[in-house]
């Protein structure tokens, strides 16, 4: 039976990359059903997502394209499989509750393994959908004392990628350290001209035009890490700071829920600071 993989490759650029890895994949009879590359000229580098079918041992394709590709690329074959992914939130339900019924309909190629949050509030929510609420009170603790308890219960899984769908809490570099490149974010693309706890109503005030979000991936600068998606929305003087608060939850859970399905169709490249998406 034939199989399918996804064939990530980044590295060095050099003449005649396409042609290497194109004759690896002639040579091992398989079809190309999908490719993208692109070429960062100001760094030098280049990438390559190629999507194969036929019969063909895994490690051996992985080893045979990485004998033409220069020194120090990153070459993976990977087989499509549903990741294993875990949510992290606080309160608020949007972004969420978005995921939670994208991937009830089969929308997402992954398997929620549990929901982890610092309050109580979602219980219900989560458990309609038969998966595991883990409730994890911060009260009482240092930040490090209550990451201590999260990574405990993150060992229990097998995960891919952690998900933060609206958690409300700045995560130490210790805790980032333990996930790098595998924990998404959402929050409003208001940063950095308005924080604090009511962005939406500092945003009305100054009369702000669009309003929008950013996913990105989480580094230990705050908010500042790699972005995967983006989107904004036209607002007007009609729109009071409520009305820009329902708008802006409305497109933070889009936002999210499409870099999550652009990462575990493994489309995403990390690259420095910034991201290649194919």
């Amino acid at each position: 039976m034939a199989q399918r993989a996804r064939v990530l490759i980044d590295s060095k650029d050099e003449r005649g990359l396409v042609y290497r890895v194109s004759k690896v994949l002639y040579d091992y009879g398989l079809n190309i059903d999908s490719n993208r590359e692109f070429v960062d000229k100001e760094a030098g580098k280049f990438f390559m997502r190629t999507v194969v079918t036929g019969d063909f041992d895994e490690q051996a394709l992985e080893r045979d394209l990485h004998e033409v590709m220069p020194t120090g690329a990153n070459v993976r074959v990977i087989t499509p499989r549903r990741k294993k992914i875990v949510l992290m939130a606080t309160k608020e339900s949007h972004a969420l509750g978005d995921i939670l019924i994208r991937h009830a309909d089969g929308e997402l190629e992954a398997e929620i393994e549990a929901v982890i949050a610092n309050r109580d509030v979602l219980r219900d929510l989560v458990e309609r959908f038969e998966i595991p609420f883990v409730h994890i009170p911060a009260e009482g603790l240092s930040r490090e004392e209550h990451e201590a308890r999260i990574l405990a219960e993150l060992e229990k899984y097998e995960l891919d990628y952690i998900v933060l769908a609206k958690y409300m809490r700045i995560l130490t570099a210790g805790f980032v350290a333990n996930y790098p490149g595998r924990i998404l974010n959402i929050h409003h693309s208001f940063l950095p001209a308005f924080v604090g706890a009511n962005p939406y109503k500092q945003a009305y005030e100054r009369g702000v035009k669009i309003i929008g979000a950013t996913a990105h991936f989480v580094t230990d600068d705050l908010d500042e890490g790699p972005i995967i998606a983006q989107d904004v929305i036209p607002v007007n003087h009609r729109f009071d700071w409520k009305d820009m608060q329902r708008a802006g939850r409305d497109v933070e859970k889009v936002v999210l829920s499409r870099a999550l399905n652009l990462v575990l169709d493994d489309r995403v490249f990390i690259h420095g600071n910034k991201t290649i998406v194919f």
